[in-house]
């Protein structure tokens, strides 16, 4: 009986132990579309696992923008969640505001230094710390297409070039299909806009243009072939797309009522979600003119810092799960993006995800290697809202020419 006693005493011990370690962890985020649901899930399931409670805080809109202003007014009332979903400079942004918690003990147990990039690992640092845990790696400057569309339309070849492209299109069109199926907020307008940059001019163009806000890249020749072309796209359109959300436009190339979509491979979650298989039903393929280039959108959640131990360790747990090699395959064979923890087993990963893997540290060796601008990589979010306003505007109004819509870009770059 003592010794029952006693192996009771100790398991309540171990017990009572494991309850003032364990937490609630409020995750703030915006993937609510079907291969995002899932792959937040996996999470939530790892986190219970461990003994943690998992609060959902899901707010809508692919671009994240309706997730940040709920973001501020949390933050501003000193309730924040325990992660957001945040990236990019607007990290280090979030960071100088001295409200975001130090990663770096769990960076150091979990070896991130040794795991990750250092321009991903930068990113995530704030004056040297981590701040910030890094989910994948997602290839902006991707070009979706049906491959039953394209047979139906007489398309033999995926288009390489934006003439060959046209040319598709143009079949597509005649064969009483939607050539470009979009979405229509201001992130979808300028994902399109920016592989167009990439296409017509170069990573160095794209660079100078939309990463450095060079005023002379932005007013040359080569911008305004950029938005001749960008205008030629949206005659391929059709005029319901205003409004739409990107997984719905995604969902009219996966159901052959239109052939093609400028999107970055988060779009593939979505033909996993429908059950369908790259290289048969569907084409994957950089956007013309873009194969030896990789525009990269690096999902992450930044930590806010809290008050109660247990909430610390659930947050702790969270950051250290998410670089974990369960969660870092599972999430990505879900969301279409792929791996950012270096030297992980992609066997499981279908064709579209390897290509992605290779090209992404080929381009890293070349300088093709670029950020995205539309999906909040490259520049302080004040100039990356006015360009996108100022593209937005070129792109639904037909009577604001070329000229005007470059000059309007031009004077959106210098926003501070």
């Amino acid at each position: 009986m003592l010794k029952i006693s006693k192996l009771a005493t100790a398991v309540a011990l171990v017990l009572a132990g494991t309850a003032a370690l364990a937490g609630e962890v409020e995750v703030l985020h915006y993937w609510t579309s079907g291969g995002e649901a899932k792959s937040v899930a996996e999470l939530k399931k790892i986190m219970q696992a461990k003994g943690h409670t998992w609060k959902d805080f899901a707010v809508a809109g692919g671009g994240g923008d309706n997730a940040a202003t709920v973001l501020k007014s949390r933050v501003v009332s000193g309730n924040p969640p325990a992660a957001a979903q945040i990236k990019g400079p607007a990290i280090q942004e979030w960071a100088s505001e001295g409200v975001l918690a130090n990663l770096d003990a769990t960076a150091k147990a979990e070896k991130w230094d040794s795991l990750l990039p250092e321009v991903v690992a930068n990113v995530m640092k704030y004056k040297g710390n981590y701040v910030a845990a890094p989910v994948n790696v997602h290839r902006v400057n991707w070009m979706w297409a049906n491959a039953a569309v394209l047979k139906k339309a007489g398309v033999t070849s995926t288009p390489k070039t934006w003439d060959e492209f046209f040319a598709a299109a143009e079949k597509v069109k005649k064969a009483g299909l939607i050539p470009v199926a979009h979405g229509g907020q201001n992130w979808q307008d300028f994902t399109t806009f920016e592989s167009v940059v990439l296409g017509v001019g170069g990573a160095k163009f794209y660079s100078d243009a939309l990463v450095k806000l060079d005023q002379k890249a932005l007013t040359s020749p080569t911008m305004q072939k950029s938005l001749e072309t960008f205008r030629k796209v949206k005659s391929y359109t059709d005029p319901a797309s205003p409004g739409r959300d990107w997984n719905l436009a995604t969902a009219m190339v996966i159901q052959e009522k239109a052939a093609f979509q400028f999107m970055g491979d988060w779009a593939k979650g979505e033909f996993t979600a429908a059950g369908k298989v790259p290289g048969k039903d569907y084409v994957c393929a950089p956007a013309p003119g873009t194969d030896k280039a990789y525009t990269f959108n690096i999902d992450s959640f930044a930590m806010f810092k809290l008050k109660d131990p247990g909430a610390q360790k659930a947050q702790a747990d969270l950051a250290a799960s998410i670089m974990g090699t369960e969660f870092q395959e599972v999430f990505n064979l879900n969301k279409g993006s792929i791996p950012v923890r270096l030297n992980m087993d992609m066997s499981k990963f279908d064709d579209c995800a390897k290509t992605s893997a290779k090209d992404f540290v080929s381009t890293a060796k070349t300088g093709g290697l670029v950020p995205s601008v539309a999906h909040g990589m490259a520049i302080a979010p004040a100039a990356e809202g006015a360009i996108k306003d100022a593209v937005s505007q070129f792109w639904n109004d037909d009577k604001i020419t070329v000229a005007a819509g470059m000059a309007n870009i031009a004077k959106a770059a210098a926003t501070k």
